[in-house]
């Protein structure tokens, strides 16, 4: 029986890969045995988890680029494609909040900058892998949201915007490139720890205050993340597409 698990010979491209849910979906991808490129701001942390991934026996190259920075997003595409031959799998995990508080405080500056890494990059990226992913006959895109895209998160108003704006652009490039064999969707966490939601679990009567209430009453960890992203990289998921996933311990029950 074939392994539906299966990435051997496939090509996946991870961006803000360097930590957190991306180098927990990097590694994962590694295992089943994926052409793992990743990529964030910094050479040297991409290096190290590269390095760590290639000693236990995984494929896995970093390639250094800013989310927010079309004309580098435009290179690592090229990059990817040069080092492993193609792309079937686009994980768009970057994602910035510069602000924390009312709507009413966030400035021009920061709307743009949520609007551009959060928004615009998954977008552009996902346009450039297409003829790349066509012309090998499908792939799949998967969006890292948040379930701020469907009710909004307490302080991240505007954060909580571009989510629900990756959710519609999910739906509407699943949409579209069907007929082109690439399915696209989005995994939506609830409170992971990661450094990006140290805020939220640094305090411990701040964490009770988002947990207590939840079915599942505890914040989730990013290898309960990575999981999803791999199913919905492979051939498990061939009939999925256009879905957003929560993964959140039913905080939007």
């Amino acid at each position: 029986m074939n392994n539906v698990f299966d990435l051997t010979d496939k090509v996946a491209l991870i961006t803000g890969a360097s930590k957190g849910i991306g180098e927990a979906i990097a590694r994962i991808f590694a295992q089943y045995g994926a052409k793992v490129v990743i990529s964030s701001r910094k050479q040297a942390d991409l290096d190290e988890l590269a390095n760590d991934i290639k000693a236990a026996g995984g494929q896995c190259t970093g390639i250094a680029a800013h989310a927010g920075e079309m004309a580098q997003l435009k290179l690592l595409v090229e990059k990817t494609v040069d080092t492993y031959g193609g792309i079937d799998i686009l994980v768009n995990n970057a994602a910035t909040n510069p602000v924390y508080g009312p709507s009413l405080d966030c400035p021009e500056s920061a709307f743009d900058k949520i609007m551009q890494v959060n928004v615009k990059a998954p977008f552009e990226l996902s346009k450039m892998v297409h003829p790349i992913m066509k012309a090998r006959g499908g792939g799949s895109v998967i969006n890292i949201s948040s379930i701020a895209g469907h009710t909004p998160d307490p302080g991240l108003g505007i954060y909580s915007v571009s989510k629900a704006s990756l959710n519609m652009l999910t739906k509407v490039l699943a949409k579209e490139w069907g007929q082109d064999g690439i399915r696209v969707n989005a995994i939506c966490p609830g409170l992971i720890k990661t450094k990006f939601s140290q805020a939220l679990w640094d305090n411990d009567k701040t964490l009770a205050h988002f947990t207590k209430r939840l079915p599942i009453a505890r914040m989730g960890t990013v290898e309960e993340i990575a999981p999803m992203a791999l199913y919905l990289a492979t051939s498990a998921s061939a009939y999925t597409t256009g879905g957003l996933f929560s993964i959140d311990g039913g905080t939007i029950i």
